[in-house]
């Protein structure tokens, strides 16, 4: 059954790649350009040397760009899968639509939106390449205290459900969740290194469609695992997939 499921969530990680190209493609890489040509106009300005193009920028904007977003796609679709499977009829009592929606929401908050509050995503030329490490090592914590975060909030909820009822277990465990997270944001350190003579409109448009092509892969997660585990499922019981 499990497997099964992990079929989907890949089919479904598929979609959601072709979406998320196709979006990255076309509002993207303009961006991503434009972040280009100013880093070659900073560097022949202060004197240095043009790095050598490796891989060309049209590869990288095409090939390179479609084969990263569908292998991480296919990938965070399988986990998507995999986290359904654990939760479905263990620890949510929706439908299998219900469920999936409400995984791809939970996910998207504290994988996405949350650490985007605190190191949202820069183009190229922004940022020094000696703090890169220390730029990435801090983002994934963040990734990680968020998520465990979310997930302790929900077996709290659970507990003051049992109490105080589902609706003011599930606000006071948001609340905690939100303080904890307010907390945590202030305490890690800030990152600035934006060039001061960087056009803001390319930085805001880059971070804004970083964060709708997330956006769009949980969505179509979401909604297009959703449907396709409702039909497996439907079909292991023999009733008739609702949307048939």
């Amino acid at each position: 059954m499990v497997g099964k499921l992990l079929l989907r969530g890949m089919l479904a990680g598929l979609i959601a790649g072709i979406l998320v190209f196709a979006f990255a493609h076309t509002f993207g890489e303009p961006l991503v350009d434009a972040a280009i040509a100013f880093e070659e106009a900073s560097a022949q300005a202060a004197g240095e040397a043009a790095e050598p193009e490796i891989v060309s920028r049209a590869t990288q904007a095409g090939l390179g760009l479609f084969t990263g977003v569908m292998a991480y796609s296919i990938a965070v679709g399988g986990l998507f899968s995999l986290a359904f499977a654990f939760v479905h009829g263990r620890f949510s009592s929706l439908s299998a639509r219900g469920t999936s929606a409400v995984i791809a929401i939970a996910a998207f908050v504290a994988v996405v939106l949350v650490p985007a509050i605190k190191y949202p995503a820069n183009p190229p030329a922004v940022g020094h390449p000696d703090t890169i490490g220390a730029r990435t090592e801090l983002f994934f914590l963040m990734i990680v205290v968020s998520l465990a975060s979310l997930i302790a909030a929900i077996a709290l909820s659970r507990r003051l459900g049992e109490r105080f009822g589902l609706w003011n277990g599930a606000i006071i465990a948001g609340v905690a969740y939100l303080v904890f997270i307010g907390f945590v944001l202030y305490l890690l350190p800030p990152i600035n290194e934006v060039p001061e003579n960087f056009s803001a409109i390319v930085l805001w448009r880059f971070r804004t469609t970083t964060l709708g092509m997330h956006a769009i892969l949980w969505a179509a997660l979401g909604l297009v695992f959703g449907a396709l585990a409702e039909r497996r499922l439907a079909a292991k019981s023999g009733l008739r997939p609702a949307f048939r």
